[in-house]
């Protein structure tokens, strides 16, 4: 009996790290809970919604920073037939979508551009980890679906290359 309590213990210890990041994540997606099952044990961190309507507001707020290089070009893929998403590079996470390598720099791609199978579009940060999307296949880049620093779901078309 007493080792049944002891494997019970063992299988119930809490990787606080793990939590960290779970929490983490809530806060950059704005979502209210998340779960992660590993065999027996499951952790499931939750937060009230009611700080999320001020999470977004503060999402939205870098965004002008970086506005000034990112203007022009959201503005023409917002104008971008939407029938033609299907050739779309989509994302492949939850996260934050970054079009230059870092603030003030030149964006990884515009729309016009040629590129290259493997040269990087974009970069998602999803828990502290920038993780760049590269081209699946060589083109040229017929629209940006998205904007500097803004919050993506995955699978959202991300952009066209044809």
């Amino acid at each position: 009996m007493g080792h049944e309590r002891g494997d019970k213990a063992e299988n119930m210890a809490i990787d606080g790290k793990l939590v960290r990041e779970l929490a983490e994540l809530l806060a950059e997606t704005g979502l209210s809970e998340i779960e992660v099952e590993d065999g027996e044990r499951k952790i499931r961190v939750a937060r009230q919604l009611t700080a999320a309507p001020v999470a977004q507001v503060a999402v939205a707020a870098p965004a002008p920073v970086a506005a000034p290089a990112a203007t022009a070009a959201p503005a023409a893929p917002a104008a971008a037939p939407a029938e033609d998403h299907s050739n779309a590079v989509k994302s492949p996470m939850v996260g934050t979508c970054y079009l230059a390598a870092e603030p003030g720099a030149a964006n990884f791609v515009t729309v016009g551009q040629s590129v290259k199978a493997g040269e990087t579009l974009l970069i998602i940060e999803a828990m502290k980890v920038m993780n760049p999307i590269t081209a699946p296949a060589a083109g040229v880049v017929k629209a940006i679906l998205v904007e500097n620093a803004q919050p993506v779901e995955f699978d959202q078309p991300l952009v066209v290359i044809a």
